[in-house]
């Protein structure tokens, strides 16, 4: 079973940068500068946040290979801002953004699928690097739905 769970989510991980890294290269600079309010994220921004998302659960995927609940934690909103990815360019987010995430499919192909039961510790509560693997995708896409709208 855990080589299906291995190969679908590289394959469906796969299919979203190849798909993804198109629909944002062709995005319009100053729509994605734009916050709709104050105090919600630009589409910049939201990208952004993915990249955080991605160096994060990177840390998490390999630390919670060789690590007993490894607990990686982090402030989405000040990362966001400290990071300032409003004044950087879109093609920069981009390329970051497909390259750390080709790094996880990579991480995740190799794998042994004896440690997608390992646990790792988010805000106390225990998660196995299957279950990390699943949500990361689904966060994913539910802030890429966010921006392609």
């Amino acid at each position: 079973m855990n080589s299906d769970f291995k190969k679908n989510n590289i394959d469906r991980l796969s299919n979203i940068i190849e798909r993804q890294s198109i629909l944002l290269s062709n995005a319009s600079e100053e729509e994605y500068a734009l916050k709709p309010t104050p105090d919600k994220w630009s589409k910049k921004e939201i990208l952004g946040h993915l990249i955080d998302s991605a160096q994060n659960n990177i840390q998490r995927f390999i630390r919670g290979q060789y690590e007993k609940d490894s607990s990686i934690i982090y402030d989405q909103d000040r990362w966001v801002e400290l990071n300032r990815y409003r004044d950087a360019t879109l093609a920069e987010l981009v390329n970051l953004w497909k390259l750390l995430n080709d790094r996880i499919v990579r991480i995740i192909d190799a794998m042994p699928e004896g440690d997608l039961k390992n646990t790792s510790l988010i805000k106390g509560e225990k998660f196995t690097l299957e279950w990390l693997i699943e949500d990361y995708i689904k966060h994913l896409q539910h802030h890429l739905n966010q921006i392609n709208t």
